[in-house]
């Protein structure tokens, strides 16, 4: 059986893009249902497959995987020749350090700065806590470059889980028109240069479901 992705629209939908980014790391074979949001029947659509009524949602022989941080962990220990985590345990310790943040913080930057891969636009207005959230990201990704970028222009020198999971924000930035200082810029250019980032992106350009 071949793996199946559930996910949001591509557009708009971050939590899918970190899972989308995740299989695209694991070099598996998958087929993927994109389900539109915000819709009438997007709740009822996508419980045919979900428990929780949300996406993404991963579809394996063994039955349903959710969470995007879950889908990670299950592709890792299914794919461990593909190093979905970085290689070296403080590196691996770290980068699930970084993730489980992403995926618990970083609210006032997702409330105010929601993804929307089609923006090219500043925000009037950046209130204090996005603020805060985006020097925290940037403050994080330096770190990050300065212990292990020394073999790539990824976060841990290869692409991994935790860039998969910090797409989404270096989209933001670039979309709201964020002025970054230079280990950022360039780590949001590398994001863009990724394939697969680009191929999620180029499809998203395109999408037409609302």
């Amino acid at each position: 059986m071949t793996l199946n992705l559930i996910v949001g629209n591509k557009r708009y939908s971050s939590w899918s893009l970190r899972a989308a980014l995740a299989l695209e790391l694991s070099g598996a074979p998958y087929t993927e249902q994109v389900i539109a949001l915000n819709r009438p029947d997007t709740q009822a659509r996508i419980r045919e497959y979900s428990p929780t009524g949300k996406v993404p949602l991963l579809i394996t022989e063994e039955g349903p995987v959710w969470d995007s941080l879950a889908i990670g962990e299950y592709l890792a220990e299914r794919f461990p020749e593909a190093h979905l985590w970085p290689r070296g345990q403080y590196a691996r310790a770290l980068a699930r350090s970084v993730c489980a943040e992403m995926h618990s913080g970083f609210v006032g930057l997702r409330t105010h700065m929601p993804m929307d891969l089609k923006r090219d636009e500043v925000l009037a207005e950046v209130p204090d806590d996005a603020q805060a959230d985006i020097q925290r990201v940037c403050a994080l990704w330096t770190d990050c470059r300065e212990r292990f970028g020394q073999d790539g222009p990824f976060l841990f020198g290869h692409a991994s889980l935790a860039d998969a999971y910090f797409a989404p924000v270096a989209a933001r930035l670039r979309s709201y028109q964020v002025d970054l200082p230079e280990v950022a810029a360039a780590y949001v250019a590398t994001v863009y240069q990724w394939p697969a980032f680009q191929r999620w992106y180029q499809m998203a350009l395109k999408e037409q479901l609302g």
